[in-house]
């Protein structure tokens, strides 16, 4: 997909589905990956939440929004699986962004990732419809 190709780099909220799917993932670049709850055993190593500084942008990276520490400071953006569905909306300044699914099509649910534009500190993005049969 020419979109993962030109990333500089991948952050995956979980729900990855089998090891092959990661490691294709982590051969794009540099990758944030959390392990999702329908992640299997294989996924054990893939940390439940990932707190990563890009570009100057703080993120916190965890497959479910709920699990999202309830005070969370030094956090510019949030991002979050679980429920497959793109959703963004920002909260006293912290974007909270789901950027959807781009595997299996789910719940009849269209096919999503989000595009983010980092640098210096600032970002922008962008809500990415994949097509599907």
């Amino acid at each position: 997909m020419a979109e993962l190709d030109a990333a500089n780099c991948i952050i995956h909220a979980g729900d990855i589905d089998t090891p092959s799917i990661a490691d294709a993932v982590r051969m794009l670049g540099e990758t944030y990956m959390v392990r999702g709850n329908n992640d299997m055993d294989w996924a054990k190593e893939l940390p439940a939440s990932i707190s990563a500084t890009i570009e100057g942008v703080r993120f916190f990276i965890v497959h479910n929004r709920k699990d999202v520490p309830r005070h969370l400071s030094e956090v510019d953006v949030v991002i979050y699986g679980h429920s497959h569905k793109y959703f963004s909306e920002v909260i006293d300044g912290v974007l909270y962004l789901n950027p959807g699914s781009c595997g299996k099509r789910r719940f009849n649910l269209e096919l999503t990732m989000g595009r983010m534009t980092v640098d210096g500190g600032q970002y922008q993005y962008e809500k990415v419809i994949i097509p599907h049969d």
